[in-house]
């Protein structure tokens, strides 16, 4: 299930270019106290991985680089897209963003102009999606020294594909508390370029991840599942939201 949030601001609002976390706070913030404590210490298990369950996109709209601040200037209209198979976390999220008077990123005041309910794509067992926030998919590994490393996949590599389809396999354990057997996901790039790739600092650790647009193959309930959730990694810090093309976002 997906929500559009349509924000407005009275003049501009100025925040970092690097702003994922000040979304995910402000989502964590509008969220009923049990639920967002609950999802923020614990989340849902699966092979003693946690999963949030929920992603959400850029911030969609009127948006300037201001480049000698390093800071992104957003003016009205703009919107944030924000998705969960939860059904708790949706409600409580909207209910709470209509009802507050003191909604703030970075310290500065903006309001709920409207909220949008989108359904979730038709049941397809192949659909091309765009990248509403990076994609971002990784590996820890040992360098020689022994040292821990964070090796970030490219979309051209096998591994992105099959590394998101394994984590959608444990988001499936995860909500519905039953292995995903026989379901399977496929991701191939189709317009993905060395400008596709996005650099981001979340809370002082640097993420690679990538915009664009591919193409998904496989069980329609996973595809189903990743709408909802994501695609691979990070997805309640902000990564991993797409639309399907030609539907609504």
């Amino acid at each position: 299930m997906r929500i559009k949030v349509n924000f407005a601001v009275e003049k501009e609002l100025n925040i970092p270019i690097d702003y994922n976390y000040l979304l995910q706070s402000l989502i964590y913030n509008q969220l009923d106290g049990k639920l967002s404590n609950f999802l923020h210490d614990q989340g849902f298990i699966a092979n003693g991985r946690s999963f949030k369950l929920f992603t959400f996109s850029r911030i969609l709209g009127n948006t300037r680089f201001i480049r000698d601040k390093k800071m992104l200037s957003v003016s009205s209209p703009f919107s944030i897209a924000i998705s969960s198979p939860v059904s708790d976390f949706v409600q409580s999220l909207a209910e709470n963003l209509i009802r507050s008077k003191d909604i703030k990123i970075n310290d500065q005041n903006l309001s709920v102009e409207s909220i949008n309910i989108l359904s979730s794509p038709k049941s397809k067992s192949e659909v091309e999606v765009k990248m509403l926030s990076p994609i971002t998919v990784y590996s820890t590994l040992l360098t020689a020294e022994g040292k821990k490393k964070t090796y970030y996949y490219t979309p051209y590599e096998s591994d992105f594909s099959r590394l998101i389809s394994e984590n959608l396999a444990k988001k499936y354990k995860a909500l519905y508390h039953q292995a995903a057997n026989g379901l399977k996901l496929k991701i191939e790039p189709l317009r993905v370029s060395t400008r596709s790739l996005k650099i981001i600092t979340y809370k002082s650790t640097i993420i690679k991840g990538w915009l664009g647009t591919y193409k998904l193959t496989g069980s329609p309930e996973l595809i189903t599942l990743a709408y909802d959730t994501g695609l691979g990694s990070k997805n309640s810090q902000g990564f991993g939201c797409f639309e399907v093309i030609g539907e609504p976002t």
